[in-house]
């Protein structure tokens, strides 16, 4: 095996297309933008490792679209989507009323065997990346997935949604039917369906390598949360970002990507 700093230098022309995706249990449309690499691939480098990109509350496939190509441009199919009701920007199907964390959860399941399925991606190389929501929706997958995900990067992953819900609505007759929150508007499902889920015990149990990176100014997440989640997996390490906060200034996203892709290859 090449030495990890050589690896660093091998590049890829990219190309991207728009890619959707069909959840079998609601049917409902996924729309993604699909990146891999192009051009002088070698014959044995026919098939590459995936990731697959989930972005945050209010968020939408354009948040990752430099992470994609970046990872595109060292060996990799990338997959970046919109959640379904997940934005008020979202190109997928569904309202935002009805997304749940659990509706999430459900479209990554669909994406992640779309994907895994295509002829360009190498089924056993198969990794999950997952921003604050999405982050969190990324460890609820990657518990049902297990081996099948090789492993999982995450930023500021929002394992305190479900306790800071029921700290805002302490009885659950004070939830509205709809909700407005930075811009979008949630239904009801949204809180109850997490009213009784403790983040802490219903994930910890996937065995592969986790890399947690998080900003030292983060607002939205609690740094006791992330030193819990790390403390909680087998093989999990915490990267924390001075000054940064939730979502990265650009500085910090270069260097959050550059420690993604060295999670990424260090496993290759």
């Amino acid at each position: 095996m090449r030495k990890l700093e050589d690896r660093w230098q091998t590049k890829y022309e990219t190309e991207s297309k728009e890619y959707r995706i069909t959840n079998p249990e609601n049917g409902n449309k996924i729309y993604g933008v699909l990146y891999f690499p192009k051009g002088n691939v070698p014959l044995a480098k026919r098939s590459f490792p995936a990731i697959i990109l989930s972005h945050g509350f209010n968020g939408s496939h354009l948040d990752f679209q430099r992470e994609c190509r970046y990872y595109a441009q060292n060996g990799f199919v990338a997959y970046a989507f919109d959640f379904c009701g997940g934005s008020v920007h979202a190109k997928s199907d569904g309202s935002t009323t009805d997304m749940t964390i659990f509706s999430e959860k459900s479209d990554l399941r669909a994406v992640f065997e779309a994907i895994r399925s295509l002829e360009q991606t190498d089924s056993d190389r198969m990794y999950l990346f997952g921003g604050s929501q999405g982050g969190l929706v990324t460890t609820l997958v990657a518990e049902e997935l297990g081996s099948q995900v090789r492993g999982m990067a995450l930023y500021y992953p929002a394992f305190n949604i479900p306790e800071d819900w029921r700290k805002n609505f302490p009885d659950e007759r004070d939830i509205p039917t709809e909700w407005e929150l930075w811009g979008m508007t949630l239904g009801k499902n949204f809180f109850t369906s997490i009213r009784n889920f403790d983040t802490f015990k219903e994930i910890g149990r996937y065995r592969g390598r986790v890399r947690i990176i998080y900003g030292s100014e983060d607002p939205i997440v609690p740094s006791g949360a992330m030193e819990k989640a790390e403390n909680i997996y087998d093989c999990a390490e915490l990267f924390v970002l001075p000054g940064e906060g939730h979502g990265f200034s650009p500085a910090g996203a270069k260097t959050a990507m550059e420690l993604v892709l060295e999670f990424l290859l260090e496993e290759e």
